[in-house]
This record gives C-alpha cells, structure tokens and sequence, in this order.
C-alpha cells in the first residue's frame, strides 16, 4: 500500500514537472515550483528525486516509457503505422510535446544537464528507426536509400514536424504532414 501511494506521488511530480518546463523551460523551472504545485515543500520533494537533474531524468524517461515503451525497445516500437499512430496521439498532448521540445532545445546548449539523455536516446532511436524500415522494406527503401539514411529522415521530420505544429498549430496538420512524409518513403523515385 504504501509502495503504491509512493509511486502515485511519484507520478503526480512528474506530470506537475512536464508542467512546469513546459511553462518555463527547464532552466527557468525550479524544483519548489514542481513541489508546490503537488503540495509538497521543496524537501518533500527531494525525497522522491535527489536533484533536479535526477527529476529531469525522470521527465525524459517517462515521456519515452508513454511513447514506446522506452529507448531500446526495439523496431517493433517504431514501425510505421505505429509511428502514425504516436503522431496521432502526440496531437493530443501539446504540453508533454512543448516539454520534451523545450528540453531538446535548450540540450544542444553546453553541460545541459539532458544532453547526454538526447545524444543517447538520438543514437538508440536511429538505430531502432532504421532496424524498423529494414523489417519493413529490407535493404533498400522503394526511393533507393538504405535503412541507416533514412533513419536520421525520419527522426528529423517527426521532430521538425512538432516544433512547426506547437509554433502554428491551425497551419500545420502535424498527423496529415507525418502521413504524407510515410507515404513518400514508399514511392520510387522519378525517373
């Protein structure tokens, strides 16, 4: 009982923390925001995450554990259709979308505490993402790539797609453009 209670707590920190870097970023979020909106003094909530590197961890983990299953989950995660479908359901969520889009912006910047999350995550999704368009074109993609090229595509176009959408979301159709993008992996190029 009280294992479950911790971890219902647990939970409720982390959705107040997407809040608040969504809010702020992660360098404008502090750790008594996150604990004041869930009720807890700033050393209730240190209880639970040491620091707020380890809460920012904890952000970023979870986010991917709802997505996929987590990094390294396999390309059974990342087929398309399945793709289609976390697009489709990312369009339901701009906060964890404008959350996750904030803390990898602000990653590229020098000792950010989640650029090393991303560069281990970007590597591992990659390679995931061309293991999935190997199982479902083999060597060679309908438009003449290999599986390793177009990966990197792939990733950029899900990505790109979500900064547009939280920037203009009535001009861009973020599941429409993410289908229209799927649909040219399976043509062949024009002669």
């Amino acid at each position: 009982m009280a294992r479950a209670r911790s971890q219902e707590r647990r939970a409720e920190i982390l959705r107040a923390a997407l809040g608040v870097i969504a809010e702020r970023g992660y360098r404008g979020a502090s750790v008594s925001a996150v604990a004041e909106r869930v009720g807890l003094t700033q050393q209730g909530l240190l209880h639970y995450f040491p620091t707020k590197e380890a809460l920012l961890v904890a952000v970023l983990e979870e986010r991917d554990q709802w997505d996929t299953g987590g990094p390294g989950s396999g390309a059974g995660a990342w087929r398309p259709d399945l793709l289609d479908s976390l697009v489709e359901y990312n369009a339901m969520r701009p906060g964890v979308v404008q959350t996750f889009s904030a803390l990898l912006g602000e990653s590229v910047t020098e000792d950010h505490p989640a650029r090393e999350f991303f560069t281990h995550r970007y590597a591992q999704v990659r390679g995931d993402m061309a293991a999935a368009l190997r199982a479902e074109y083999g060597d060679r993609l309908p438009g003449g790539l290999t599986p390793e090229r177009a990966a990197p595509l792939l990733v950029a176009v899900m990505d790109g797609l979500q900064y547009q959408w939280l920037l203009d979301p009535q001009a861009v159709d973020m599941p429409a453009a993410f289908r229209d993008f799927l649909s040219l992996l399976q043509h062949e190029p024009a002669p």
